[in-house]
């Protein structure tokens, strides 16, 4: 279930709020720019093909690109593996992400399956986003955050783009993202 989780950027062990009510998670996040809303889940094979979640969600991909103007979509996923190459191919994806960035583009991003943490730092304050299957976020351009698919990833992913550079993150160089609650930590709170 979607968890949101704001902190004072001073002080990462005391939230200021943490709801899992999807009307003020959206409510919280608007303010910000930030677009929350979640779709109805469309059946999927164990290992769906980039074709299979976008055919699945084709009305809703297609009338997200025409409010938005995306012309770019794709899909990726991870899925858990006792091969060791799953294990790597986790921690390194894992660790590109969890440096505070921005983009010069919104990132959009639909969860089809699995779950994922945006971190958004904006205004002073952290603001934990643990999306489920179903969410789908949109960051604004040029908002500092971060973003951590946990220690064993799980998740299916469409992506939307403006153009085909797809993603671009200009690191800020800031450890922020070290000092707040992880993607397993989050994902461990009762709901």
């Amino acid at each position: 279930m979607t968890l949101l989780t704001v902190w004072d950027e001073t002080d990462e062990t005391t939230p200021t709020l943490q709801t899992r009510d999807a009307a003020v998670i959206a409510d919280t996040l608007s303010p910000l720019g930030v677009r929350f809303s979640r779709w109805e889940l469309a059946e999927l094979s164990e290992n769906p093909t980039q074709d299979e979640v976008l055919a699945a969600y084709g009305t809703q991909i297609d009338a997200v690109n025409a409010a938005q103007g995306y012309t770019l979509v794709d899909v990726v996923s991870i899925a858990p593996s006792d091969d060791p190459a799953y294990a790597e191919l986790a921690a390194v994806s894992r660790q590109k992400f969890l440096s505070e960035h921005q983009h010069d583009d919104d990132e959009d991003r639909f969860f089809a399956r699995g779950s994922g943490v945006f971190y958004l730092r904006v205004n002073g304050f952290v603001h934990a986003v643990l999306c489920e299957a179903g969410d789908l976020i949109s960051v604004p351009e040029n908002t500092t955050h971060w973003f951590d698919m946990g220690t064993r990833p799980d998740y299916v992913s469409v992506r939307f783009f403006h153009d085909d550079d797809g993603w671009v993150g200009n690191f800020t160089g800031s450890t922020i993202a070290t000092k707040f609650a992880t993607f397993d930590e989050l994902a461990a709170v009762p709901a």
